[in-house]
């Protein structure tokens, strides 16, 4: 409810909307119970007493038309919104007053639930961090999000709704931030020992300051391969923040098809061989099929630097 991008104001905005709406129909009954239970209380004896009565068309009108046409309401504010805040669907605008053009540039950050600590990969500027968010304001960003073991769940109340981290595979959320300022992220699903402490920082910046933020991961060492994300993947609790100066190109679909470890085969691999395989099939015709599939365990281009 103190949103600082559009998807989050627009959330909130529907919250609003529903929860007045809803107030409709609970505070005149909360209040006529009030006044009913004053005026037929045993001690007033000028309340008028009708043994007999039994049906009013006008009060069964309110009674239900009243609710049906909130619950219509309710239906068709929530059914647009369904659609206009999917997580999956790009963003039309910046905010309000701004719509998106042609020409707008998204940016693209890879996230990768770990235990217990988030890893975030920025690869256009091959770069990357642990437990620290950075994003340019008014500039659409796409979240490609997976995770390591278990499922946790991506959350920044002040961005957007929160998206599952799901190992194997790999979810999408479209938001914008419009205001400069730090935020909160955490895992809103439980995932273990460490999850109280699985949070981080998200630092929504201008332009300037996230070139310069940008610049500063790009001085700093350390190179994020195959070798150091297993590493990092180990489960710790209260992780540090750290900067990955450079990034081993397709790590995270390793990361999503589960090959990052030297010689395994990832998962788009071994579907491809078992869409290719049949009852009578050789040995020889399997291990054909298999070597035609896209290998991830050994990239052609290992480490992007900029």
């Amino acid at each position: 409810m103190n949103p600082a991008g559009d998807i989050a104001n627009q959330q909130a905005n529907l919250i609003v909307v529903s929860v007045a709406l809803m107030l409709l129909i609970i505070v005149p009954v909360i209040a006529l119970i009030v006044i009913f239970a004053w005026r037929y209380r045993q001690g007033n004896t000028s309340a008028p007493y009708k043994p007999e009565w039994d049906h009013s068309t006008r009060l069964e009108l309110v009674i239900w038309g009243a609710p049906l046409l909130i619950i219509i309401a309710l239906g068709l504010i929530t059914w647009i919104s369904t659609h206009v805040l999917d997580p999956y669907r790009p963003l039309s605008r910046l905010d309000a007053a701004r719509p998106i053009t042609a020409t707008t540039k998204v940016l693209e950050v890879e996230v990768v639930a770990l235990d217990w600590k988030w890893l975030f990969i920025y690869p256009e500027l091959g770069i990357a961090t642990v437990n620290e968010l950075a994003l340019p304001i008014d500039v659409p960003v796409r979240f490609k999000i997976s995770a390591s073991t278990v499922m946790n769940s991506f959350y920044i109340p002040a961005m957007a709704g929160q998206i599952y981290a799901m190992p194997s595979m790999q979810t999408t959320l479209h938001a914008v931030m419009n205001k400069t300022g730090v935020y909160d992220g955490f895992s809103a699903n439980y995932s273990g020992a460490g999850f109280s402490d699985m949070r981080f920082k998200l630092h929504s910046l201008d332009q300037a300051g996230f070139n310069a933020w940008a610049a500063k991961v790009k001085a700093g060492a350390g190179t994020l391969d195959r070798t150091a994300y297993l590493a990092l993947e180990k489960p710790t609790t209260k992780a540090a923040v750290q900067y990955y100066n450079s990034v081993e190109t397709h790590l995270f679909d390793a990361v999503v098809n589960r090959c990052v470890e030297p010689g395994s085969i990832c998962m788009t691999q071994q579907m491809h061989a078992d869409a290719h395989r049949h009852p009578g099939a050789t040995a020889e015709h399997q291990l054909a099929v298999a070597s035609k599939a896209e290998i991830c365990t050994t990239p052609t281009n290992p480490v992007k630097t900029n």
